[in-house]
């Protein structure tokens, strides 16, 4: 079977919870990426934070980006998976959280992303038929 690792886009930046969603939607921009990890001071997973986000929760508030930190949106225990994990494992972690991004964590370090384009590449059409249905069409 395939593996989460296998199938994730590897090295993913984090921005630090410090960091303004100015900068966040910068690295977006640089990264050509719609969502980043937030990481803390331990280089620990934080959360994720997404454009929507920074669109939806600061900028029609009102708010200031170059102010409100990406810490700021964190919300929750982000939802993750294991670099070992087999690819069933990371569809139903998907489905059932209604997700499009996965963070994949080694050893509890963050070691890649899972997107909708990395299960578009990796699985078959089915599979990515039966995630999109699940995922995007109860939307």
């Amino acid at each position: 079977m395939t593996t989460a690792q296998e199938i994730m886009h590897a090295g993913a930046t984090c921005i630090k919870e410090n960091e303004t969603l100015e900068d966040a939607a910068r690295m977006m921009r640089e990264l050509d990426v719609g969502a980043l990890p937030i990481c803390g001071p331990d280089d620990r997973l934080h959360g994720i934070i997404t454009d929507r986000d920074i669109v939806v929760a600061c900028l029609a508030k009102g708010k200031d980006p170059k102010t409100m930190t990406a810490g700021h949106l964190e919300q929750g225990k982000p939802i993750t998976i294991d670099a070992g994990a087999e690819t069933d494992q990371v569809l139903q972690a998907m489905e059932v959280h209604r997700i499009r991004r996965l963070p994949v964590i080694d050893d509890h370090r963050l070691v890649g992303m899972i997107s909708e384009a990395d299960l578009a590449r990796h699985l078959p059409e089915d599979q990515v038929g039966q995630y999109v249905e699940a995922v995007c069409a109860a939307a």
